[in-house]
């Protein structure tokens, strides 16, 4: 059977070291902050959310999220975000996806400033990744590899297989895991690509990030490799009081026979996600404040 690699022990292996460096901070008399901006009630989002306010409370970070009703238009959105760009005091800019239909997501994501987006979805922050340069990385592909670094998974020379190219997860965790510090060779599949299974079963690390419950199933995986798997997906079960329960996009009971090692959903990559948002609003104040 895999190992079990627990995301949330790492996370907050990561989120403890970064409260620490915040309490360092205060001493200077600078407070990190973010600001998290949500348009409408939609009910993952605000879960999200409201993870994300949790852990900023955790590691002492200030809090200026502005929560907006679904109606708001993009204009209005781009006038708060406008005003946080200008407001000295925050560090950090999110604003949780996906946006209601009459906003445009990219037109929002290019507005924040590069210096305070610590999403890492700007295209300066972009350019920075592809570069190699100094920007914020997206927080669930540097998780990713934290977690890899930590459960002791090597990544020079590996062979890793990414199923799924969005530019949220795939893209990103490509050119991230193609810079010399993790020096792994990378192929990402997709939807186009043929022979999905031929091609993951040459993985010695396999992420899943198809945003589909069972894109991989135990034959598709070679013996001993390890599974990294970013999907959430809600498939009905009437055993849960919800009617529903959580599963990644691996089969993870017929994959975990197969790998050496596997991440759980939830408490995997999910939790890591969150970890490298504060990190990332860690390194905005530093930043800001000419500290690194």
């Amino acid at each position: 059977m895999a190992v079990v690699i627990n995301g949330k022990e790492v996370a907050e292996k990561v989120k403890a070291g970064a409260a620490a460096a915040v309490a360092g901070l205060k001493d200077k008399g600078i407070v990190p902050c973010l600001a998290v901006i949500l348009v409408g009630e939609d009910p993952a989002s605000v879960s999200y959310v409201t993870g994300k306010r949790k852990a900023l409370a955790a590691a002492g970070m200030e809090d200026k999220s502005v929560l907006l009703p679904a109606d708001t238009s993009e204009e209005e959105l781009l006038a708060v975000i406008r005003r946080l760009n200008e407001d000295k005091s925050v560090h950090g800019i999110l604003v949780q996806l996906p946006l209601p239909p009459q906003i445009d997501t990219l037109r929002v994501t290019e507005a924040i400033s590069p210096e305070k987006d610590v999403d890492g979805f700007h295209s300066a922050n972009i350019g920075h990744l592809f570069s190699g340069t100094e920007g914020f990385l997206p927080c669930t592909p540097h998780g990713i590899c934290v977690m890899l670094k930590e459960a002791g998974i090597k990544t020079d020379g590996a062979n890793v297989v990414i199923v799924g190219r969005s530019a949220i997860v795939g893209k990103p965790l490509a050119l991230l895991l193609l810079r010399k510090e993790y020096n792994a060779t990378v192929t990402v599949c997709h939807r186009g690509t043929k022979n999905l299974a031929e091609m993951t079963r040459q993985a010695d690390i396999l992420v899943v990030a198809s945003g589909h419950a069972g894109t991989v199933t135990k034959d598709m995986v070679k013996p001993g490799a390890a599974v990294i798997d970013v999907g959430v997906n809600r498939i009905p079960d009437s055993s849960k009081k919800s009617g529903f329960r959580l599963v990644g996009d691996a089969d993870y009971e017929g994959v975990s026979e197969v790998a050496g090692y596997i991440t759980p959903v939830p408490g995997g990559v999910g939790p890591m996600t969150i970890a490298m948002l504060i990190y990332n609003t860690l390194e905005a104040a530093r930043r800001q404040n000419g500290l690194c």
